[in-house]
């Protein structure tokens, strides 16, 4: 008699160690049928109320991240089924053709599952959900009085008066294959690649999606970086970041294994502020388990009156890299290219969106969505309302970042501007984040044409801060 095999069901944990839902799955010593479902993920399919679309930029990482796990899979006597949803049909199909009761998965924040797992239950399987995305559950991370943090000092303090997470647990050497494998379509088919026109060039320089790449990018940053990464994590143009915010948002590594591998090195200023970053990861989570609607829906309920411009033009330029100020086009320009941009940068430009300009932070959160390989349905959202001042720990929205300043004090030497603004690069310092207060001969000397090699500034800053308070002070009047 054919043993049931259980089924592995994979969405944002696409890694074989410190898996539990996979370490259960082979304990119960049954053949494991890995499967990967496309369920209102690809461009054509709809999606379900609670999950959005994947943007084009983290479509071509799953795209390398499926091949990797497939290889690493294969590797280990296994394989990787994918199937298009809705998953629970598609679950129950699978389960139908292969004979399997029982699926296993990893929970994440931000959603009920409880309905998920109740519709499996009526298909005839059992539903086991384990944790893997988080250091620790929301539920088990409370204030004094019972309730969830929403400032993340407290909640950081907290976190680490909590016993360690569990240390990782390893890869396994071998998956049980069932007697015969079901079909599986093919991960070219599914067209998460762009083709015609291929934007994707940048990416393909710069990343290298899967599970080894991400232990190898953690293994260099520990020997070559976090030293310094306390001092030097807000130079724009320095390599001094992880750079595995995308690894971490498709599971591609855990953060307990993240965790475990800074905390076993000696201390140093440099893994306290990292690992401080990966608590406002863990935060950003959190409030998606409070506020599923977070990318929609202003935490601070008096924003919801903000009165937003509509202003598709200037949109459009900063999309495009083409504001006039140069720190916020270079980091337009690095995100396009790359899909990712520098932390600092993301700060500065979201301030420019959405205090110079007026423009509705979700606007910026959407295309953010749809550019970063590391868009996060937690970090997106939380990043975005804490630069718009109106999430559960947000900088007062009357702090408005200068652009010019923040170049100056983040990007010195102009190395950053140089690299993605090219237009500008023979620009003396002394200007480079002004242009348009130099002197023509200078302009010339340099190349400049203000308004035809590259734009006027959209705004004023003055002028724009002075706006932005006195929208801020419309809200606070009519509460």
């Amino acid at each position: 008699m054919m043993t049931a095999p259980v089924l592995l069901w994979l969405r944002r944990d696409l890694r074989l160690s410190d898996h539990p839902a996979l370490t259960a799955a082979l304990e119960s010593g049954r053949p494991v049928i890995p499967v990967y479902v496309l369920d209102g993920e690809d461009p054509g399919e709809a999606a379900r109320p609670t999950m959005r679309s994947l943007g084009g930029a983290a479509r071509w990482w799953l795209h390398g991240s499926l091949a990797a796990l497939a290889a690493a899979l294969a590797a280990r006597g296994s394989r990787l089924i994918l199937r298009r949803g809705p998953v629970v049909r598609a679950l129950a199909d699978l389960a139908a053709e292969t004979g399997a009761d029982t699926v296993v998965w990893t929970r994440h924040a931000g959603a009920d599952e409880s309905p998920l797992a109740e519709a499996l239950g009526r298909a005839g399987l059992t539903a086991r959900r384990f944790r893997g995305t988080l250091l620790f559950e929301p539920e088990e991370v409370r204030t004094k009085q019972g309730q969830p943090f929403r400032v993340f000092t407290p909640f950081w303090k907290h976190l680490q008066t909590l016993d360690p997470p569990p240390r990782p647990l390893p890869a396994p050497e071998r998956l049980p294959a069932p007697e015969t494998w079901p079909a599986s379509d093919a991960l070219d088919d599914w067209s998460l690649r762009p083709t015609r026109p291929d934007w994707a060039g940048g990416l393909r320089e710069v990343w290298t999606p899967g599970e080894a790449a991400a232990h190898a990018r953690l293994s260099a940053f520990l020997e070559e970086d976090a030293a310094g990464y306390a001092d030097g994590r807000d130079r724009l143009a320095a390599e001094a970041t992880s750079r595995l915010s995308p690894h971490l948002r498709f599971g591609e590594i855990s953060p307990r294994a993240l965790w475990h591998a800074v905390r076993d090195r000696p201390h140093d200023r440099g893994a306290a502020a990292f690992l401080r970053e990966v608590g406002w990861r863990e935060f950003c989570h959190h409030l998606l388990h409070q506020a599923p609607d977070m990318a929609d829906r202003p935490l601070q309920a008096a924003f919801a009156r903000f009165p937003w411009r509509d202003d598709p033009e200037g949109l459009a330029a900063w999309r495009a890299g083409r504001t006039g100020y140069p720190v916020v086009d270079a980091g337009m320009r690095q995100l396009w290219t790359t899909g990712w941009m520098h932390n600092r940068a993301r700060m500065i430009v979201g301030s420019f969106l959405v205090k110079d300009l007026l423009v509705d932070w979700r606007a910026g959160e959407r295309w953010f969505w749809d550019t970063l390989v590391d868009a996060c349905p937690s970090n997106n959202p939380a990043g975005w309302q804490w630069v718009g001042g109106c999430g559960a720990d947000a900088a007062p929205y009357f702090r408005v970042f200068n652009p010019v300043l923040q170049g100056e004090r983040f990007d010195p030497a102009g190395d950053y501007v140089r690299a993605w603004v090219p237009e500008l690069a023979r620009l003396p310092d002394r200007w480079l984040h002004r242009p348009w207060e130099a002197e023509s001969a200078v302009l010339r000397a340099a190349g400049v044409r203000l308004g035809e090699t590259y734009p006027h500034p959209l705004v004023d800053h003055k002028a724009a801060r002075d706006r932005a308070l006195a929208a801020l002070a419309e809200i606070k009047g009519a509460a």
